[in-house]
């Protein structure tokens, strides 16, 4: 994304604020610093996908909606947030449709893993990943996993879905596809978002194949053209409901994760070392 595209989606991302996103890219070191001594040593990492998205909508839709849901989220609280990683697992889009660039998933753990360790390293003290891609969420439950046995005691770590924040949001992503993929609620999202990079003439409906079935599928054994669900009955409007609704739940879920504690005090955990810690 160029510059002033990136510009533009921030723009539409913080609109009505009055405030800009904490982007860490944009800081110096000791600005960096500063940062860190403030709301708990709490950073965000959005993830998104380069992907196939239907004949419609860019490949890179989900890493411009985890960008700006944690764009209004950083506005919102002052929380930094880093670059998004636009390369992750995508493996189930197969090489069918033009556009999928994917990870394994091992190296996307891997690198998750890494990224923690210089957070640790350079002083971070909680890390969470901020996801707007499905076939992600596997990976990182295991990222985190290994990451807060690794680190325990120095870095509090979770990942977080944008597209199950709240039981509405989950209902509105999956109204017409439990499948979802480039479907009317991630249609809406663009529309509000980029919708310079809709080709709205080009949504084409395939519906959900998958109900009541007991193997999980590669998309290209499911959808026709790359797409599930409806995208035809897309809003600009409905995009921008889910979006508000989104940031709105993880700005909530970042200021209590930015003063939480472990249940239980030091005395009981901080003498445990992980097995795997050298792995």
């Amino acid at each position: 994304m160029s510059i002033s595209a990136d510009s533009q989606l921030e723009c539409i991302a913080t609109a009505g604020l009055n405030r800009p996103a904490h982007k860490l890219e944009r800081l110096a070191w000791p600005d960096v610093a500063e940062a860190q001594r403030q709301h708990g040593g709490l950073i965000i990492l959005p993830t998104g996908a380069t992907e196939q998205h239907g004949p419609h909508l860019p490949i890179n839709c989900d890493t411009i909606i985890a960008e700006a849901v944690c764009w209004r989220a950083s506005a919102l609280t002052g929380i930094p947030v880093l670059p998004a990683l636009p390369f992750t697992v995508s493996v189930g889009h197969t090489a069918k449709w033009p556009g999928t660039f994917s990870l394994r998933h091992e190296t996307h753990i891997a690198i998750l893993r890494e990224l923690a360790a210089w957070a640790v390293a350079s002083g971070w003290k909680r890390f969470i990943i901020v996801n707007s891609h499905f076939g992600n969420d596997a990976s990182q439950r295991v990222a985190v996993d290994q990451i807060r046995t690794e680190f325990l005691g120095r870095l509090q770590v979770s990942a977080k879905n944008t597209f199950n924040l709240t039981p509405s949001i989950w209902q509105a992503m999956i109204a017409d596809a439990e499948d979802l993929h480039a479907n009317k609620a991630e249609t809406d999202l663009l529309l509000h978002l980029t919708p310079n990079l809709v080709h709205t003439g080009r949504a084409a409906d395939d519906a959900d194949r998958t109900a009541g079935l007991v193997f999980p599928y590669p998309v290209a054994q499911t959808s026709l053209n790359g797409v599930t669900g409806f995208p035809s009955r897309a809003t600009a409007e409905a995009g921008q409901q889910i979006f508000h609704e989104m940031a709105e739940a993880l700005a909530e879920t970042l200021v209590r994760a930015s003063t939480e504690e472990p249940p239980l005090p030091p005395e009981h955990w901080q003498h445990l070392t992980s097995p795997f810690q050298h792995s």
